[in-house]
């Protein structure tokens, strides 16, 4: 999950006491090494690249994500093939679970060129890059399949490499969770349905303005305080990706899962661009063709995990409820206030290429 949801440039959450404080000065010493090691990593590469000696130290890889998660499988994939691909020589270890930072620090670290790879979910990074804000534009598409051929297709993405250059990143490319959907205690069968049901939501101005939309009562919340909130009814419903709701058993308090399919969940691979403009040709090859061949090994995996998810559930005995094409285009349809406050945000040429 992000700690850092839609525009908000925050969202800093801590908890008063020793033990916080403690992990908070921990988590700085870790960076105080980390910034060390980068040094002689930064030497020992300019050094390979002049042919004295091959890379000594692993680069580090970061990601706010559990282990357990299609985040994970993607960093691990695309560590591997470029160990692969480089006979060895180039070596990347993955350190998941913000062991080097939530997803702020994390794009902070990396735009400063401190630590080389981040994969994170988009959503951190419109505070970074307001541009990305295009990926919030709801009910834009009805498959994933219809979501991986837009993030490919040739323009669009190239439109989304200016933007990641821009902000000091180079993109390497995309893989995703699957679409968000909507989790709840309240059968949703008509658009009617919506209204009225407390939905948990991030800090995030288009998210909240289109459950408004739905006539629904978003309320933004903690994603740490959503399992007891939906377990003492201070909210009736949330919205994630079934990797989400499974693996913080959200289930368990709600007897619908609503596939609104109303956001694509996209997690992105970048590279710092200093770092990466630091490489020989050779070497930047090398990581654009394993970040394709981890995007492609992530997808499987999230096709594959969403099955399992999804077959958890009912077996729980929550149902789970499809949304039908005359409900879907209701709500695509009350999304257009939406789409006009982010048109105001992202360059046209990128929202025309979203949009065709």
């Amino acid at each position: 999950m992000a700690s850092l949801d839609g525009k908000t440039k925050g969202n800093i959450q801590g908890v008063g006491g020793g033990k916080v404080l403690r992990k908070g000065v921990l988590r700085h010493l870790a960076f105080c090494c980390l910034a060390a090691f980068l040094c002689i990593a930064a030497s020992a590469c300019g050094k390979a690249a002049s042919g004295e000696e091959g890379q000594r130290y692993a680069w580090p890889l970061g990601t706010a994500s559990p282990e357990d998660t299609v985040t994970q499988i993607y960093a691990e994939a695309f560590a591997a093939e470029v160990g692969r691909l480089s006979d060895g020589k180039m070596k990347i270890q993955v350190y998941p679970n913000s062991t080097l930072g939530g997803d702020r620090e994390l794009l902070e670290s990396c735009q400063d060129g401190d630590i080389p790879f981040v994969i994170q979910n988009t959503a951190p990074q419109v505070a970074f890059m307001p541009d990305l804000a295009v990926f919030d534009m709801p009910c834009m598409f009805r498959t994933m399949e219809e979501v991986r051929q837009k993030v490919d297709e040739e323009n669009f993405y190239s439109l989304m490499e200016s933007v990641y250059q821009e902000g000091g990143f180079q993109l390497l490319g995309y893989a995703d969770q699957g679409f968000r959907v909507m989790s709840t205690n309240r059968q949703v069968q008509s658009f009617g349905d919506f209204k009225g049901q407390k939905v948990r939501t991030m800090e995030n101005s288009y998210h909240i303005d289109f459950w408004k939309a739905l006539s629904a009562a978003p309320t933004p919340m903690t994603f740490s305080e959503v399992y007891i909130g939906l377990q003492q009814g201070t909210i009736d419903a949330q919205e994630n990706p079934y990797e989400v709701i499974v693996s913080n058993r959200l289930y368990e308090q709600q007897d619908y899962v609503v596939e609104t399919n109303h956001l694509p969940h996209l997690i992105s691979l970048v590279v710092s661009d200093s770092f990466f403009q630091g490489l020989p040709a050779p070497k930047q090859e090398i990581l654009m063709n394993a970040a394709k061949y981890a995007s492609e090994e992530a997808r499987k995996a999230s096709d594959e995990r969403i099955s399992e998810k999804m077959e958890e559930i009912t077996s729980s005995g929550t149902q789970i409820v499809t949304v039908g094409e005359e409900l879907w285009e209701e709500m695509r349809e009350a999304s257009r206030p939406v789409y006009g406050e982010i048109e105001k945000a992202v360059k046209p040429e990128i929202i025309k290429a979203y949009k065709e």
